[in-house]
């Protein structure tokens, strides 16, 4: 299952996955951190379908693969936060978009006749094929949307915590919830590059609900997301390269394990207070 025989020179082979993927470790972890918040796993997999369209659709037309899971992604982001501005509403327009942007993905991978290894990448991921240009467009993009987090960082963390007071208090919610609906298409569709469309939340919605789990401080809660990310794609990267099974299985184990140990975790440290708690009060 596993080669290590010249891991060294293999290892040069993915310098530029590393450093994208530490960028997009980064990304995913903070992103998913208001994911998490705003309850929008299910909105992740949806943009994440379309994403894999419109790179599916560049791969075809021999454009871009960046720049066509970035329009696909944004295009979804964008009909979600328009149109479903309730919850329900906006699993409705999810239900539509998903299974539309597969089938737009599928036709085209369908209609492509180049490498195999082209059209299996888009769904599962890759760690070789990033070359220099394509590290270039994923660390833009990534400086774009953590410029973007920072900005809006407050705002969000109170329109997400409590809509109606942040309303109130003149906080421009949905205007807000538009532009993290853009943001986290972004994030989405730089995700797709390394795990593949099908498996995206393990990179942007895993863990943040494992360092959910564990804490719940507002600066210790994104720092451990984005270090279970970062250990989650590096960790991933690092042993499918000694691997013939391409990278998605192990960056979603990692993380699964990661969430397993926090649930543990955290529901140990909620009985140990629970019982402190019994034994404090007067008999």
């Amino acid at each position: 299952m596993f080669n290590f025989d010249h891991y060294g020179e293999l290892l040069a082979l993915v310098r530029n996955s590393l450093v994208v993927g530490a960028a997009l470790g980064l990304v995913g972890g903070l992103a998913g951190v208001f994911v998490m918040m705003r309850d929008l796993p299910f909105a992740v997999h949806g943009i994440s379908e379309l994403s894999f369209a419109g790179a599916s659709a560049a791969l075809l037309l021999g454009t871009n693969i960046v720049a066509g899971s970035i329009t696909g992604s944004l295009l979804a982001a964008a009909a979600i936060g328009v149109l479903g501005t309730r919850a329900r509403d906006r699993n409705s327009v999810i239900g539509i978009i998903m299974p539309f942007g597969l089938g737009l993905g599928v036709l085209f991978l369908a209609l492509y006749k180049g490498r195999a290894a082209n059209k299996f990448g888009l769904l599962t991921g890759q760690i070789v094929a990033v070359d220099t240009p394509q590290t270039t467009w994923l660390l833009a993009t990534s400086a774009v949307v953590l410029a973007a987090l920072a900005v809006m960082w407050r705002p969000l963390t109170f329109a997400s915590t409590d809509p109606d007071v942040a309303a109130a208090l003149g906080v421009p919610v949905r205007a807000l919830s538009l532009a993290f609906m853009l943001v986290l298409g972004l994030a989405v569709a730089l995700s797709v590059q390394i795990v593949g469309a099908l498996l995206v939340l393990s990179l942007v919605v895993t863990p943040a609900a494992a360092a959910a789990r564990v804490t719940a401080s507002p600066v210790l809660l994104p720092l451990l997301s984005v270090v279970f990310a970062v250990a989650s794609i590096e960790g991933g990267i690092l042993l499918a390269l000694g691997s013939s099974i391409p990278i998605s299985p192990y960056v979603t184990t990692i993380s699964f394990l990661l969430y397993v140990v926090c649930r543990l975790a955290g529901r140990r440290r909620s009985r140990r207070w629970g019982v402190r708690a019994a034994t404090s009060q007067p008999a």
